[in-house]
């Protein structure tokens, strides 16, 4: 019996952790956190085991399948497969035109360092600007405040929790991500240790979350509010004369314009609209400009909302003001060892405008939320054929279900995926990649947004089987087969794809701010130091770095851009119209927000009994007075309605939810025709997004708005035990 030890990062989620897999003949028979990884020391959340369950899933799909004219599938060779799906996507676009072709790239793309090299190529080979990710579901408002205050949208501040002495949380759940926008592994630890040292933590949130549980303070917010609540917190520091932008004011513009700003949104004023009383706000503004250090967090739920642009800028605003920007224990930016911010673009904006409704690109995308309407309008420039790579917007953006029914009308669809799921059932060709067991890995992304300085090279633990293909090898033959250009552009694609993702990541490193680069021989980082250091190496502590990192053309951080300036009108009219309205807020209404859970990722974890076991986990939360006034109770099946659909779900009644406040879990909904997820068909659960909204979003930056959907809740369908079986598609 051969028995080996293997280190790795885990790739599933944002937080990277450290991994210790025991093998023996190839199989797992151990799997534990790290201790010597630097960033995580050996945490572990439920989700890694989910590694090696998808790595033996019976239900991944090895080979390239063709959906036959009966519905079933039929197993194709790479080659023609590829060939195919060159030919019909070529036909489209001369056909049609070079916009007729979508591309929806879904979030495990960041996930890998090989389809992060090599997309973007592709992308830019197809032409089309009908291009949409993952990005404009959860986080774009944070790049959007990032490029217009520092010039580059990966220029992201990352809170330096375990340094800080007050930690301020707003619309997020760490201790259940281990940090969102902010890699941080072991987050319960890191937070017992805050407290550890006398410092606070204060969480803002609809529903007492896990990590409220942990805070000295939380505060129940309205959903869609906290806009109104930063405004607020800074109406207090500017008007008693408590700013202090620290060691970051001699580069800031336009601090007279933020103070005029705030000025209408005193904490009395918006009191009414957050649910959080004015003497609160004013307490919370005192103490965090009164802290030694201090840092603002905010997440999902201040980004997934109507004026989620404006609730990042104003993130940003309260740490700088309170001069905790660019300071050990507020927010400091990473110094990682591949340079994101040099490699990839700084993030433009409204260079084109979605065809139906008018929504502007950024960073050469189009807000997901109109991918539909592109597809099911007809005209000029309708969208017809379209290509996935690891996404299934059809139960992660909003109204899935019109996508659902959209995705059924194209000529014609392929997806890179290794599941036969909810969005790829309507392709036409799935060309499934290799696991991640079966190659290697490096953060590109995640380590953008550590809490700490770090670089880990994991190699693959299982080699692939000799006909499988790397997404890298997918994306890069497909390039292959669709260039046309120059004969030097495709020379210089052909040396990348010569290269690998290793050759490249190892020019990365040689030219970071670690590597060799100029340096005498035998100094500076190499991929092979860090592939020899297994368990990862400590790169250090987030240290200040403005002005030098700063991409704006002033070299100032542009404290008050004039998209947010002139987007606080819609703040202002929606603060008026509470003001004049006899009843600030309508007690029969109940607002749907999401949760996030810790024995799931999005939608694509609920086939691994291991994770699955136990109680139904999607569920509707609701508090106790709104079930009594409904005259519902616990473990009752509710019908939950909004404007764009309806589901049925489970009650679960909880004090931990703010009264008019309900919340259902993302990434469920596994019960339409022809999937395979087979655990998943014994708990289907439903589709948040089927309640979503996809003409509901944040205007400024095009993001779906996810929290504060109006929804009613109303006793189910007696009759009904369980949700309706899966037909099963044939492969």
């Amino acid at each position: 019996m051969s028995s080996r030890t293997h280190y790795r990062a885990c790739n599933l989620c944002e937080a990277i952790c450290g991994l210790v897999i025991r093998v023996e003949d190839d199989e797992i028979v151990d799997l534990r956190g790290d201790p010597d990884d630097p960033l995580s020391q050996g945490h572990l959340c439920p989700k890694a085991v989910a590694l090696q369950d998808i790595h033996r899933d019976p239900d991944r799909l090895r080979h390239p399948l063709r959906r036959r004219a009966d519905g079933g599938w039929e197993r194709l060779g790479w080659d023609e497969a590829l060939d195919t799906v060159a030919e019909r996507l070529r036909a489209t676009q001369r056909r049609y035109g070079r916009d007729s072709l979508a591309v929806y790239l879904g979030n495990p793309n960041v996930h890998n360092y090989g389809s992060l090299l090599f997309g973007p190529p592709l992308l830019r080979l197809l032409k089309t600007k009908n291009r949409f990710s993952a990005t404009s579901v959860d986080q774009l408002p944070h790049h959007l405040a990032a490029q217009q205050m520092f010039g580059h949208m990966l220029l992201l501040p990352v809170p330096d929790i375990d340094r800080t002495g007050f930690l301020l949380v707003l619309g997020a759940n760490p201790l259940a991500s281990n940090g969102s926008m902010m890699t941080a592994p072991g987050f319960e630890r890191r937070l017992k240790e805050l407290l550890a040292r006398g410092g606070r933590l204060v969480v803002v949130d609809p529903r007492r979350t896990e990590t409220a549980r942990l805070a000295d303070t939380h505060l129940f917010v309205r959903p869609g509010t906290d806009a109104f609540l930063l405004m607020a917190l800074l109406q207090v520091i500017f008007a008693e004369q408590l700013e202090d932008l620290g060691t970051v004011a001699s580069y800031c513009d336009s601090l007279a314009e933020v103070r005029a700003a705030v000025a209408p949104f005193a904490p009395e004023r918006v009191s009414s609209i957050t649910g959080i009383a004015a003497e609160e706000i004013r307490r919370l503004a005192h103490d965090f400009v009164a802290a030694p250090t201090a840092a603002c967090y905010g997440r999902l739920g201040v980004s997934t909302q109507e004026f989620g642009g404006l609730c990042l800028w104003l993130v940003n605003l309260l740490n700088a003001v309170s001069g905790n920007l660019d300071r050990q224990g507020g927010v400091l930016f990473t110094r990682p060892a591949v340079d994101a911010v040099a490699h990839f673009g700084r993030g433009r904006r409204g260079r084109w405008k979605s065809r139906v409704r008018g929504l502007e690109e950024f960073a050469s995308e189009l807000p997901v939320a109109t991918l539909a309407e592109e597809i099911l309008t007809e005209g000029e420039g309708q969208i017809r054929a379209l290509l996935t790579v690891a996404g299934n917007p059809v139960l992660s953006t909003p109204n899935g279900a019109q996508l659902d029914k959209a995705l059924g009308k194209l000529d014609f669809m392929v997806a890179i995926d290794y599941y036969l799921n909810e969005t790829t059932r309507h392709a036409d060709i799935i060309l499934p990649p290799t696991s991640a067991l079966e190659r290697d890995h490096y953060d590109l992304v995640f380590n953008l947004l550590a809490v700490h300085n770090v670089a880990k090279y994991s190699p693959p633990l299982f080699e692939p089987a000799p006909d499988a293909r790397h997404d890298w090898q997918i994306l890069a033959q497909l390039h292959r087969r669709l260039d046309s250009s120059p004969l030097p552009a495709r020379f210089r694609h052909w040396l990348s794809a010569r290269l690998g993702p290793r050759g490249l990541l190892s020019l990365g490193l040689r030219t970071g701010p670690y590597g060799s680069g100029w340096r005498p021989f035998g100094q500076g980082l190499t991929l092979k130091k860090v592939e020899n250091a297994v368990h990862g190496l400590d790169l250090g502590p987030l240290q200040p770095c403005l002005p030098d990192r700063l991409h704006t053309p002033s070299k100032r951080i542009e404290l008050a851009p004039a998209i947010f300036l002139a987007n606080l009108a819609r703040l202002q009219s929606r603060l008026e119209a509470v003001a004049a309205s006899s009843s600030s807020i309508d007690s029969t209404a109940l607002l749907l927000v999401g949760r996030r859970q810790v024995r799931s990722n999005n939608s694509w974890m609920h086939n691994y009994p291991r994770l699955m076991r136990g109680k139904d986990r999607c569920t509707l939360l609701m508090h106790p007075d709104d079930a009594r006034q409904r005259g519902l109770h616990e473990g009752q099946r509710v019908s939950v309605t909004s404007r764009t659909g309806q589901v049925e779900v489970p009650l679960e009644v909880s004090d931990q939810m703010m009264p008019g406040v309900v919340s259902l879990p993302h990434g469920w909904g596994h019960d339409r025709s022809g999937a395979r997820l087979l655990v998943a068909q014994q708990h289907p659960g439903a589709s948040l997004n089927d309640l979503t909204d996809d003409q509901f979003i944040d205007p400024l930056s095009g993001n779906a708005a996810f929290s504060g959907v109006p929804v009613e809740v109303r006793p189910g369908d007696a009759a009904t035990d369980k949700m309706p079986a899966i037909e099963s598609g044939g492969s």
